[in-house]
């Protein structure tokens, strides 16, 4: 699977965060179609590791800009994100046994 092309668009922010030590870039278009009203995010996972929102490292999102103003920044609106979707069985799943397997 290919990465996704690098922006050479300058409306979008790029910003680099870490969630559980796993390093990510998080890329925010504001405004990105102003005839609905819509921003876009893409969180990618630096090593392309997975994450509770994607198996691949990468993500593409759009979403309404009072969504991502009730949590905060764009940055801060990615780690929620994560972080509530870490609380799926699924990913406590994932996060059990990549534990199990640094054991031996």
């Amino acid at each position: 699977m290919s990465m996704p092309a690098a922006k050479s668009d300058d409306r979008y922010a790029v910003s680099r965060a870490d969630w559980r030590g796993i390093g990510l870039e998080i890329r925010h278009c504001a405004n990105w179609c102003a005839m609905v009203g819509m921003d876009h995010i893409e969180l990618v996972s630096i090593e392309r590791v997975p994450l509770p929102i994607t198996q691949t490292g990468y993500k593409s999102h759009f979403i309404s800009p009072e969504r991502i103003a009730e949590i905060g920044t764009p940055v801060e609106y990615a780690l929620a994100w994560l972080d509530h979707e870490a609380e799926s069985a699924e990913w406590k799943k994932v996060e059990f046994e990549a534990r199990q397997l640094s054991l031996f």
